[in-house]
């Protein structure tokens, strides 16, 4: 079995595997609308695979532009999936380790949208919600991060539109490679 230390670096097997990646605008790689997917093709099946979307409750970004993505995303490798809904942003990562904890799922996709406002309660939210993923991840839940950080409605919409930059379906794809991985290191 092979351990951390000898993985190639991603650009290495995206030239393996004549992948393509574009950088896009902010700290992400966003990769082409397969290439995720058939990454994760490539450490094993993911057919089957149980999937809880959580993510707050009826709003319009959320519900609409988000999830269609993920939806897209995860029907398309074949996974099964479910929807949970909480209060907000600060909720989804107790709602994970919850059903983390309860070993239903193989993984999540965590689908929310904390906008700027004139407090520090924006701050609050993106940094504790984003630790609370990152901590959850570590422990061993297979997570994708499709919480958006935006100053303004526009800069969501564009970020979460299926047709445009799609972070509901990068959330779906980014959680999909990590039961991919995961399998592949015999943790499910």
């Amino acid at each position: 079995m092979a351990t951390l230390d000898t993985l190639p670096p991603l650009r290495d097997v995206i030239a393996a595997h004549d992948l393509r990646a574009k950088k896009s605008m902010g700290q992400n790689f966003l990769l082409d609308l397969n290439l995720t997917a058939r990454i994760a093709r490539l450490s094993g099946p993911l057919e089957g695979a149980q999937v809880l979307e959580v993510g707050p409750g009826p709003g319009g970004l959320t519900r609409g532009l988000l999830a269609e993505g993920a939806r897209r995303v995860l029907a398309e490798a074949g996974a099964e999936h479910e929807l949970l809904e909480v209060p907000g942003a600060l909720e989804i990562p107790t709602v994970v380790r919850f059903a983390h904890r309860a070993g239903r799922h193989d993984g999540f996709v965590a689908l929310g949208c904390v906008i700027r406002g004139e407090t520090t309660h924006y701050e609050l939210v993106c940094g504790e919600s984003a630790r609370g993923l990152t901590l959850l991840g570590l422990d061993g839940a297979c997570i994708g991060n499709g919480i958006l950080t935006v100053e303004n409605r526009a800069q969501a919409e564009a970020r979460a539109d299926p047709d445009g930059m799609d972070k509901g379906g990068g959330a779906a794809a980014a959680a999909l490679h990590l039961i991919a991985a995961k399998r592949r290191f015999g943790g499910v």
